[in-house]
């Protein structure tokens, strides 16, 4: 097959006229390469436009792991610069992944392609717009995929607490209520008389619901060893058997020495025993039953701010966004990795603050990109301040943190896309120019100002 022949075999060529492609054909070079050759490596600068005729050239990120491929170009593909492409270096790797034979125009040629070959110019600018377009949509998609993936470890974290929580709950309560009947037998021996239950009764709904109310103080664990001691001591005192045992839980709801001698002198020595382990079993049982509520609230939380998070449950349309929700589920989110760290974060955003009118999802990207840029940014122990203040008819929300800021070289690259200060796998460098699209698809603006200690980004949203 001539190289004419295997030219009009492209679908792009399939109206270009023949002596164009011959003049192609004489200013190109036919080269051929083996398997995983690498063509060219991220940086390098990109002088040629390539025509695959046999074999195939993959994109990747150089890291020749898992997910290692970008994209996948088959034989009769158009590769590297087009006419009227601001292209100039190649952002990723391009390897031959079989053996390949191409044809290459230097890009010194493209002017004259430009004022010679109408058709041919034609067919390789539709192809640029296509490969903007496959490409733009493939950045956004790969950024919501990214965004998710950083959030993902951290919420398998923060929901497999409150689940071990209600799990080993449940445990301990099913056999806490295996006990239950020899309990009953004990509280139907007691010769209590009604004024003795109601006293019984008393405390323990009242120590129940200071507990409740977060009336109790925390104590520290040596104030707490202190009076498991003391109640220890006075339970054996009193020929309570299993003292050690009962003690935890009493304390547990802050029942005293002073507790229990007002309760020996409403119940007297005789039902002593039973009423004090009728009161453990059941403040156990209700410190095991508050334990599952308040895990199974945790789940319930980190659902909600998964559902505000991804916007589930609405439509898709542009519309009134309350950004606290959207910031807040978004740190939930990334809460573990805040934690891990040690990070102090202090949310500034006042109840009055004017809805904007936007895309929830998309914004959310935006927080959850400056967000977590922010945490890589910051050493053990850092900070990051969010505020957001109503700006005239706009909504200013600024993420601060105190790390060692952006280089002077590299701060007018940040929002330039598939730059990346990260590690080869640990960054695409499309966060910062998704989020620069973002915010310009709300018709608002970001800016950054840093200075080592201090690094802050700006986003002004329209409330309209």
């Amino acid at each position: 097959m001539t190289l004419l022949e295997n030219l009009k075999k492209f679908p792009e060529f399939t109206t270009v006229p023949d002596e164009q492609l011959q003049w192609l054909i004489d200013r190109a070079e036919e080269v051929m390469y083996e398997q995983e050759t690498i063509l060219y490596k991220p940086g390098e600068p990109a002088d040629h436009l390539m025509l695959l005729l046999e074999g195939r050239v993959r994109i990747d990120n150089g890291s020749s792991g898992v997910g290692d491929e970008l994209y996948m170009y088959d034989p009769h593909s158009i590769l590297g610069v087009l006419p009227f492409s601001r292209m100039k270096s190649f952002p990723s790797r391009f390897v031959t992944h079989t053996a390949v034979r191409m044809l290459r125009l230097h890009r010194d040629h493209l002017l004259g392609m430009i004022q010679t070959c109408y058709e041919l110019t034609a067919s390789l600018v539709q192809q640029m717009t296509s490969r903007v377009r496959y490409f733009t949509k493939q950045a956004q998609q790969n950024d919501k995929l990214a965004s998710l993936g950083r959030l993902s470890a951290g919420l398998a974290h923060e929901l497999n607490n409150p689940v071990a929580a209600v799990v080993r709950s449940v445990d301990t309560l099913s056999t806490h209520l295996r006990a239950t009947p020899e309990a009953f037998k004990t509280v139907m021996s007691l010769n209590l008389t009604d004024d003795q239950v109601d006293c019984v009764k008393t405390v323990f709904f009242k120590k129940m619901d200071q507990k409740s109310a977060g009336e109790t103080r925390q104590l520290s664990l040596l104030e707490r060893t202190s009076l498991e001691d003391e109640l220890t001591d006075w339970l054996d005192d009193h020929g309570i058997d299993d003292s050690m045992d009962l003690a935890g839980p009493l304390v547990e709801f802050s029942f005293t020495v002073d507790d229990l001698d007002w309760l020996l002198d409403k119940v007297d020595d005789t039902n002593l025993a039973g009423v004090t382990n009728w009161i453990v079993n059941n403040l156990v049982t209700e410190k095991l039953v508050s334990d599952i509520s308040e895990a199974s609230k945790r789940i319930s939380t980190l659902i909600g701010s998964i559902k505000n998070y991804t916007h589930m449950d609405r439509g898709g349309g542009k519309e009134q966004v309350m950004l606290a929700d959207g910031i807040r589920s978004t740190i939930t989110l990334l809460n573990h990795k805040i934690k891990s760290k040690h990070i102090e974060l202090n949310l500034s955003i006042p109840d009055n603050l004017p809805a904007v009118c936007g895309w929830p999802g998309e914004l959310n990207q935006v927080w959850t990109n400056l967000i977590d840029n922010a945490i890589d940014a910051l050493p053990d122990g850092g900070k990051i301040d969010i505020v957001s203040l109503p700006d005239r008819e706009f909504v200013l929300t600024r993420i601060i943190d105190n790390g060692t800021g952006i280089p002077d070289d590299i701060r007018d690259k940040i929002f330039d896309p598939f730059f990346t200060t990260k590690e080869i796998g640990k960054g695409t460098g499309l966060g910062l120019d998704i989020v620069n699209g973002i915010v310009e698809h709300h018709n608002g603006s970001i800016k950054v100002h840093s200075e080592p200690g201090h690094t802050e980004f700006s986003v002004c949203l329209p409330t309209q």
